[in-house]
């Protein structure tokens, strides 16, 4: 591979330094190196970040390719800024295998845009009756770390108590989806103001932060680890702020679109705003943006969904719940936590690098933009301001509740062990 220097980027959002990549390494960081054998990219000015690293995305592969698949996948993350996506296990057939995890794991490693860590199920079919094979996905080829039922909750806590007890003897993680069943049945959305006004079925908060509250306390009893996906409501960070107060070995995630969307925009019935966990209230997004800020909330996750036009566009109650994010994510909290003086671009890398990467245990990512590391790299042009246009997507679906909104930053290069797999904001 042919050396690339990066001339003039703003590592971390700091002073504007020269990068050079040798290889799959970053050989030097520093000002005026030279370019000799050196192809230049000219950063002028833009932030450099360590590749993007999220813990929570699904690339529907295998069974439902008409969503997704893992080559499409990696594609949309590439574009996004990220070198290293997990891959959630509700797939068809599960992911409760060493056989799936495996086959998961192969499909990353040839798709060739970024790393795929299979997350694996927590119980047989994710039916929440019987545990999956832990330790056998742990010691398969894919080495999984982090087990989830995401889509559905661990909501039997005999079960949760013994996946905690199982993963906590080789360090891994079990990452909850906190959604009390009984509290849900037929929800569509948040409960509130807004959906006493439209008659919609609706979601409270208490269903949330009940599986939280009874997750942290196991966590704590058994001396193990829990992540919560997708937090959502203010009440939450405050059952894990008093957690992480008590040393309950518990993280968090938000996405972007609990950043920056209220459940306001049902109003509409466009059931791309329909998701899971639902849009909540604006008191929940300020809550939210101060939680991660200050870290209680420890990372930035995408949950990127994908579906089918036919699965999105029809009535609401019919409508599949689930975003795509892994294009839009950074300009999201760019906007929302960046240009409200909440985050600077180190925290970012924090937040969308570093501690995600620790969290799932992923050595060669969320490294430091230093000499001797693993050539994972990001820029971003932070100057830019575009209108979001889903018909240019890598992603093979379309449900972003970002269209014809005008969202800052564009991912201009992604490096995946030094080489370039988007140019010029395009795939390479």
């Amino acid at each position: 591979m042919s050396k690339i220097l990066i001339r003039g980027a703003k590592v971390l959002g700091g002073e504007a330094q020269d990068v050079l990549i040798d290889g799959e390494t970053i050989a030097e960081v520093g000002q005026n190196l030279s370019a000799d054998g050196a192809s230049v990219i000219e950063a002028g000015g833009q932030v450099l970040l360590p590749g993007l690293v999220d813990l929570h995305t699904h690339l529907r592969e295998p069974g439902r390719e008409d969503s997704e698949t893992v080559l499409t996948g990696t594609r949309a993350a590439a574009c996004g800024g990220y070198t290293a996506v997990f891959a959630m296990a509700n797939t068809f057939p599960v992911a409760d295998t060493a056989g799936v995890v495996e086959q998961v794991w192969r499909l990353g490693k040839e798709s060739g845009y970024c790393d795929v860590q299979p997350i694996g199920a927590v119980t047989v079919g994710l039916e929440g009756k019987q545990l999956a094979e832990l330790g056998a996905m742990h010691d398969s080829a894919a080495r999984v770390t982090v087990f989830s039922d995401d889509g559905k909750c661990v909501d039997d806590a005999v079960i949760m108590r013994r996946a905690l007890e199982y993963v906590k003897a080789f360090g891994g993680v079990v990452a909850q989806h906190a959604q009390e069943p009984r509290l849900t049945e037929g929800a569509q959305m948040n409960e509130g103001v807004v959906s006493a006004e439209l008659g919609l079925g609706g979601w409270p908060a208490v269903a949330e932060e009940s599986v939280i509250a009874r997750d942290v306390l196991l966590a704590e009893h058994v001396g193990s680890r829990v992540h919560i996906c997708h937090l959502s409501t203010a009440g939450s960070v405050e059952i894990v702020r008093w957690a992480k107060s008590r040393g309950i070995d518990v993280t968090a995630e938000v996405t972007p679109h609990h950043l920056l969307l209220t459940d306001e925009l049902v109003r509409s019935y466009n059931a791309v705003y329909k998701v899971n966990p639902p849009l909540r209230t604006e008191r929940d997004v300020l809550a939210l943006r101060e939680a991660l800020a200050d870290g209680t909330i420890d990372i930035v996750a995408t949950d990127h969904a994908p579906h089918p036009q036919e699965d999105k566009d029809c009535e609401w109650a019919a409508a599949a719940m689930g975003m795509v994010g892994l294009e839009t994510a950074l300009s999201v909290v760019q906007q929302t936590m960046v240009e409200t003086g909440l985050l600077d671009w180190a925290g970012v890398a924090e937040r969308m690098s570093f501690a995600p990467a620790r969290i799932g245990a992923l050595e060669n990512h969320g490294r430091p933009v230093s000499a001797g590391e693993p050539a994972n790299l990001t820029l971003v042009d932070t100057s830019y301001r575009g209108v979001v246009d889903p018909a240019h997507f890598a992603s093979r679906s379309r449900n972003t509740p970002y269209e014809g909104r005008e969202l800052p930053g564009r991912v201009t290069h992604t490096f995946l062990r030094g080489r370039a797999t988007v140019v010029d904001g395009k795939l390479a």
